[in-house]
């Protein structure tokens, strides 16, 4: 089965189809910069140009970068505020005229590499953390998804939530190096380390590509995991998770 899936991030919005049953993405991704202001009615026109650029008339599944509850976005991370409330999956399935079903972005990263990526037969609790524009973070108990862990919006030491400190965004503002950020980085996993003890880290997003520039500053005690599909997996995952809502 082939589905579209669309990883919605606070910089840029991908999508690609997928064989869900292989978890391979089927052809190149396509990908355009997310709206400023990032407002619901701006983004669901970008929905719409990446169904139409694939001339897509199946399933869709959607990655968002916040808490979703059934498909209503419950806070607005690092998008716009007025986010808070809408029901994502009505919004671009009228936007596009599609089943459009809609996930947390971190949890259907995780899904993907739980299910196809470093992931795979992996017991225990697994934290798969997706460094970007914010810290996303899907956690995994025995490979069931435990939905809507935002670790990224722990509050840290300054007051502020961590990933306004230890996001990727962050060092790219501050014009930090990498060995500056991946110290802070490593504040963040040992602080998840102290809350919930996984037993695995799987590190995604955009910087996973990067992990060989800041490792040498990360000492939790835990095994760090390079997600499989790097920066792709919240691709393969939206798909995977729409393949599951539809199939219920």
């Amino acid at each position: 089965m082939e589905i579209l899936g669309i990883d919605i991030g606070g910089s840029g919005i991908k999508g690609a189809p997928v064989n869900v049953l292989r978890g391979e993405q089927l052809a190149e991704r396509f990908r355009i910069l997310t709206p400023q202001p990032s407002t619901p009615e701006a983004v669901a026109d970008v929905i719409k140009q990446i169904v139409d650029h694939f001339n897509w008339t199946g399933p869709v599944g959607c990655g968002f970068p916040t808490i979703i509850s059934h498909g209503k976005a419950m806070a607005h991370g690092n998008m716009d505020a007025s986010w808070v409330g809408v029901q994502v999956d009505e919004l671009f399935s009228k936007k596009t005229g599609l089943a459009v079903s809609v996930v947390n972005d971190a949890d259907a990263a995780g899904l993907a590499e739980m299910r196809y990526g470093v992931g795979k037969d992996k017991d225990g609790l697994v934290a798969m953390i997706t460094i970007g524009t914010g810290l996303g973070s899907g956690v995994f108990f025995n490979g069931q998804l435990l939905p809507n862990f935002e670790l990224g919006q722990l509050n840290h030491t300054d007051g502020k939530i961590i990933e306004k400190y230890a996001a990727d965004s962050v060092r790219k503002n501050e014009e930090l190096s990498f060995q500056e950020w991946g110290k802070r980085f490593n504040e963040f996993l040992h602080h998840v380390n102290l809350i919930c003890a996984p037993d695995y880290f799987i590190i995604g997003g955009g910087a996973s590509k990067k992990l060989n520039r800041f490792e040498e500053e990360i000492d939790v005690e835990v095994p760090v995991l390079v997600a499989e599909f790097q920066n792709g997996a919240g691709i393969i995952g939206a798909a995977l998770s729409a393949n599951q809502i539809n199939r219920k």
